[in-house]
């Protein structure tokens, strides 16, 4: 049974929430988390990224929760359509791992949360309260970051090869995958090397990960890994 009520006045007092997060579990968890608190409703979920802005008209919830890294459409992109299409609705980025870069991406798409999946329980429900009532709620230590984090200076196609070596993949798995010529991946490695101010390939990893280049969701949880053979 819903338990929304408003006052008086017509104002709304408790806060309905859509959660749109890929992973049954996580989903799970975090819908059992919110369900505990009096003030808060949890009326939809979305397991897929084209599933959350349909969702949320049908639900018109006062906030979605939205995983950054769905599949099909990605959580910003819906974020983004969500604030065109349903601006009642404000948005929160659930995150595996938080970097500047995420950050910078997400408030460009005009979210009003962000927040990491291992935050506390009772931090997430804060932020849902105040994203609710009109706060824009970001960590601040990484705010200070994002402010200050370095520029990406890679490519989307060195990008792409980096991504490749993170996995491990040597050159020749790199040149298939990405249908270039060995020779090619090559000088895309040693651009990568030389700006990012990396010796190896490894190192070049690191920093691009570190600095939130990489796709941080498909990284999260894991170090980089060395090449599994040379090439």
């Amino acid at each position: 049974m819903s338990r929304t009520r408003h006052d008086s006045k017509g104002r709304r007092l408790v806060i309905s929430v859509l959660i749109a997060e890929d992973m049954h579990l996580v989903r799970g968890a975090v819908a059992a988390l919110l369900s505990a608190e009096r003030d808060i409703e949890v009326v939809g979920e979305a397991g897929h990224g084209d599933e959350v802005v349909p969702e949320c008209l049908r639900h018109r919830p006062d906030v979605a929760l939205i995983d950054i890294g769905l599949p099909g459409t990605d959580g910003l992109t819906a974020a983004r359509e969500i604030g065109r299409r349903l601006p009642s609705c404000r948005t929160v980025i659930l995150t595996g791992l938080a970097t500047p870069s995420a950050l910078r991406a997400a408030l460009d798409a005009g979210v009003h949360g962000f927040i990491v999946k291992d935050s506390p329980a009772e931090q997430l429900a804060e932020c849902v309260r105040r994203v609710a009532a009109g706060e824009r709620v970001v960590d601040p230590e990484l705010a200070v970051a994002a402010l200050n984090a370095r520029s990406n200076p890679l490519t989307e196609r060195e990008l792409e090869v980096l991504e490749a070596a993170a996995e491990g993949a040597p050159v020749g798995e790199i040149a298939t995958r990405l249908s270039l010529s060995g020779g090619t991946v090559r000088n895309h490695l040693a651009r990568i090397l030389t700006k990012v101010g990396a010796r190896t390939r490894v190192e070049a990893v690191r920093v691009a990960w570190e600095s939130g280049w990489l796709r941080s969701d498909d990284l999260a949880g894991r170090e980089p890994v060395r090449r599994r053979s040379s090439g």
